[in-house]
């Protein structure tokens, strides 16, 4: 320190700094001071260091620091201005970046002129302070990482180390995340070759400060020993390690929360493109790859809008978080929407308008993949591989083949045109391409799906309504092998949408909520890739239903249009079910249906919704739930068509959302409706099933005295014994029997089930009312989530519930202790032995600032649904506790609970009481329907800070 000291006096002596190049003038901003660091960072040292009575270095070096955090708070003002008035996401990315380099050039003024001058400098005391890797192409986000190469000549001197540390230590003390690496020209040019990470922060290098013909003699080095000659290996080491990035990310550029930097479509892929193009091709700025050949101006435009676009999203979402945020969140989506400027139109909200142009600029930025290693390819600078990779390929397998048209040729085993007027001549034949493909298992070359991209002015009405053309739709629509795959190519160079208009109005629209973890257009191809696979006969241990039951459809394209087409009306303001049924009877016909084909398929889009809603939210065991279900059904070929459009309906939700419980309760669904269908009685089947099922358990209860076997069955309803299967009622049989032994009459059980992906819980308890409340109480304060309750009372007085929760672990005995914490808790809370209450508020998450997800709460009081009971429906926003806080409720207003029903959809909660009074009658009062109706309300309403929180009124409803 006392020789940087000494060295300031002669050092104020010295001449300026170079200047900083400044993007967009901010001498129209309120920062005057920023204005003139950003134009001579040697000026402002020269503020600090060179005045009369200048104190010491340390106070100095303080000084200057305070100056340079002004300079960055400015600096990130100033670009987020220039981000909201100008909304052009590079220009703020290009300030931030000249803001740093404006501080970066202050410190090097100040180290080498200040601090530690070489007043006879050798040829080793020459340093050039170079920005790589993100921040050597010129743009920062706030939150990004400040990348510097400190370059030597040779091995670093102690000046050179004095040097360093003099402008670190500044950079650290203001909060910067800096990564940085001190080497010498030989030492970059050895670990480049060796470290492809190395190579590509070093491909980007730019100069800073310093000695600039050193910098050049490095860049001169790294293009001759390095650079030359390697291009395929860079290349594909750079693809292999986009697949490891997007593998971790995300492996579609469609999920609903995208990783922006390193997702599918985002940043760091665009990055990959310029790198491997600027390694193949040596040239330094995008612009040049329309004249290198890589490019047309329609795509280079292209590659600069959505560079654009992703730096004003991500830069919005830095500002919004505070940090260097790179997962575009639910409740970040809505925030930069409204940072952007967006706002709802036709029927879509302005955070869906918004993720949709986002995932719009993803599926750019994948068809400049497919040109730039369609290009390399053909220039024999990667390996073929990779591009089979990154494209896809229908199999592994590759065939040639007669083609069987004139039009269509081999290419590298890939499908082309034989001429780029193969379109022109015959517009059917863009088609026909996927079609080929589909039958032949080709994968299709990038330059043919490029000429379809810029093909699709030909797509006409004329061509929409030939009838090669729809029958060719339809053949690759039905087809048994690969049709998601072939339909995403088709999606992805813009020809489905074009073709089909209707699906062009839901591509990349996203529904903003968490259930649905996909794109409408990428959950439709994905639920034909689900079906193609039932269709196939390859899900038979996962859906053995739909696939035994396939082969006995006769509709089997009418199945097919109907799954392709039932979503497709989202964001429209009418019902999506209804008005995609308006659409099925206007398509069908134009694909080839036949007038039945297009009311089944019709029919199958506005019930597309029953059969999963019936199942997770109805009493399967209460017949007039079934009378209902078979009067909306009414023929066995609809049944079996609803049931498999269902099971890969939600299987292409997302993943996790599938599980064997849903399997079971649609199953349960099918079988008991398939007997009202096939002419059975109700009521006649029921008697006939009960008498079938004692007899079954009888049979298994043979060790048990006859005596003792008649008086268990005698315990029971009817209603238990056409709910339960015959190997739970023999468990149930032997844990009552081992309760009584004990002299217990509390007492739980806990079993897993793999296959429906929850863990039960038995519970046997003395009836009361408010029995259930506890139970989802204990759970709730547990942390055990309920999927659904089947509550049996017994002639005796005592209730044998199954509560079954969805699984916390992969390994049974990791969840079989899990479950014996949440039975011993039930235990505990049924003896009075714990407040339950208490430990749910305990369990509940502090409220959050704002709110995510808006759901409207609705309570819907039925007395149709059900013979006996009254149906109370209530949906709402879901969070910890509710179904407590909810059977809570209905224990207050002195109803019991004969049944419930749990069903979660992402944010939402619906779950379905089966209520009566005390006197076991329904509840027919309007005014007692609607204080129901207000005070389960209320729970939705309920503010802890708030014990009084407003009911909210709604009119009775019966």
């Amino acid at each position: 320190m006392l020789g940087a000291e000494r060295a300031l006096d002669s050092a104020r002596a010295k001449g300026p700094a170079p200047r900083v190049a400044v993007v967009s003038s901010v001498a129209d901003q309120p920062y005057p001071a920023l204005a003139e660091v950003l134009e001579n960072p040697a000026r402002a040292v020269t503020r600090v260091f060179d005045r009369p009575g200048a104190p010491p270095a340390d106070a100095l070096r303080q000084e200057l620091t305070a100056t340079l955090r002004r300079t960055l708070d400015d600096g990130h003002a100033s670009a987020r201005e220039l981000l909201a008035g100008s909304r052009n996401g590079l220009a703020c990315a290009q300030r931030l970046s000249a803001v740093m380099d404006a501080v970066v050039a202050c410190l090097h003024v100040a180290a080498t002129r200040y601090f530690y001058p070489a007043v006879n400098p050798s040829q080793s005391e020459r340093i050039a302070v170079v920005a790589v890797g993100g921040y050597g192409r010129g743009t920062l986000a706030p939150g990004s990482d400040v990348d510097l190469l400190f370059l030597f000549p040779h091995k670093q001197t102690g000046w050179g180390e004095s040097v360093v540390e003099s402008m670190l230590y500044p950079l650290w003390d203001l909060k910067l995340k800096v990564g940085h690496s001190v080497r010498s020209i030989d030492d970059c040019v050895r670990e480049a070759r060796a470290d492809m990470t190395i190579r590509t922060a070093l491909l980007e290098a730019r100069f800073l400060c310093g000695d600039r013909p050193l910098f050049e003699d490095m860049v001169r080095r790294f293009g001759a020993e390095v650079v030359e000659g390697t291009a395929p290996a860079f290349t594909e080491a750079k693809l292999a390690e986009r697949e490891t990035r997007v593998r971790r990310a995300g492996t579609s550029r469609y999920l609903v929360e995208p990783n922006v930097k390193d997702g599918k479509g985002g940043l760091r892929d665009l990055n990959t493109l310029f790198w491997i193009a600027k390694y193949a091709y040596r040239v330094d700025d995008v612009r040049e790859l329309v004249a290198a050949g890589l490019f047309d101006r329609k795509e280079l435009l292209m590659f600069q809008r959505s560079e654009e676009y992703l730096w004003r999203v991500r830069c919005w979402m830095h500002f919004i978080t505070g940090r260097a945020e790179e997962r575009l969140s639910f409740d970040l989506q809505r925030q930069v929407a409204t940072a952007i400027g967006y706002a709802g139109r036709s029927g879509q909200a302005p955070v869906e308008r918004f993720m949709k142009a986002y995932f719009l600029v993803a599926k750019d930025v994948g068809d400049l993949t497919a040109i730039v290693c369609a290009a390399l390819e053909a220039r024999q600078q990667k390996p073929r591989a990779s591009l089979t990779r990154l494209l896809g390929s229908f199999t592994k397998r590759k065939r040639v083949r007669a083609l069987g048209h004139p039009d269509f040729t081999l290419k590298s085993q890939r499908l082309n045109v034989v001429d780029p007027d193969a379109f022109k001549r015959d517009p059917v034949n863009l088609l026909r391409l996927y079609e080929i493909a589909s039958r032949d298992d080709l994968a299709i070359h990038p330059d043919a799906s490029r000429l379809v991209t810029q093909s699709l002015r030909l797509v006409t009405p004329k061509l929409r309504n030939d009838p090669e053309a729809n029958r060719i739709f339809l053949e690759i629509l039905t087809a048994r092998r690969s049709p998601e795959a072939v339909l995403r190519r088709m999606n992805e160079s813009g020809l489905l949408g074009r073709f089909i208009p209707d699906f062009g109005r839901v591509v990349a629209m996203m529904q903003f909520n968490m259930y649905h973890h996909y794109t409408v257009d990428e959950h439709l191809i994905r639920a034909i890739g689900v079906l193609a696979e039932i269709d196939a006969g390859s899900l038979e241990a996962e859906h053995p239903l739909a696939n035994t039951i396939f082969s006995t459809i006769s509709n089997r394209r009418a199945l097919y249009v109907a799954l392709f087409l039932h979503d497709i009306a989202k964001g429209r303001l009418e019902d999506h079910s209804i008005a995609g049924a308006r659409i099925a009877r206007k398509l069908g016909p134009r694909l080839g249906l036949t007038e039945a084909q297009t009311g089944t398929a019709a029919w199958l889009i506005e019930h597309h919704l029953d059969m999963s809603s019936v199942a997770q939210s109805r009493d399967l065991g209460d017949p007039k739930t079934i009378e209902s279900f078979a009067a909306t059904v009414q023929t066995l070929e609809r049944l079996k068509l609803l049931l498999v459009l269902t099971v890969a309906d939600i299987k292409a939700v997302g993943p996790g959302v599938w599980n064997g419980w849903k399997g079971q309760l649609l199953r349960t669904l099918y079988y008991e409706t398939e007997v009202v269908l096939t002419g059975g009685h109700s009521a006649i089947e029921r008697k006939a099933r009960v008498e079938k099922k004692q007899d079954a358990l009888r049979e298994r209860l043979a060790d048990w005295r006859s005596e003792d076997r008649e008086a268990y069955i005698a315990r029971h309803y009817p209603a238990y014994w056409i709910k339960v299967d015959v190997a739970r009622q023999d468990k149930h049989a032997r844990f009552l029997r081992q309760a009584e032994s004990e002299g217990r009459t509390t007492a739980t059980a806990v079993e897993t089930d793999q296959f429906r992906g929850v863990t039960e819980l038995t519970i046997l308890a003395p009836d009361h009312p408010r029995l259930l409340a506890i139970v989802t109480g204990a759970c709730a304060a547990a942390g055990g989530n309920i999927v659904d309750a089947q509550i049996f009372t017994t002639t005796d007085g005592l209730v044998l519930d199954t509560i079954s929760v969805s699984r916390a672990f992969d390994r049974d005995d990791d969840e079989v202790r899990r479950a014996e914490r949440i039975a011993a808790a039930i235990e505990r809370a049924l003896k009075g032995e714990i407040k339950i209450a208490d430990l749910v508020a305990q369990r509940r998450a502090p409220p959050s600032r704002g709110q995510t997800f808006e759901v409207a709460p609705e309570v819907i009081i039925d007395n149709v649904l059900s013979a006996r009971h009254t149906v109370l429906e209530v949906s709402g926003l879901d969070r910890p506790g509710l179904l407590y806080d909810l059977t809570t409720a209905i224990g207050k207003l002195n109803l019991n609970i004969a049944s419930a029903h749990i069903a979660t959809f992402g944010e939402k909660a619906v779950d379905v009481f089966y209520v009566t009074d005390l006197t076991n009658a329904k509840i027919v009062s309007t005014g007692r329907q609607l204080t129901i109706r207000n005070a389960l309300l209320d729970v939705f309403t309920y503010e802890p800070d708030k014990p009084h929180a407003p009911k909210v009124k709604v009119p009775a409803r019966a």
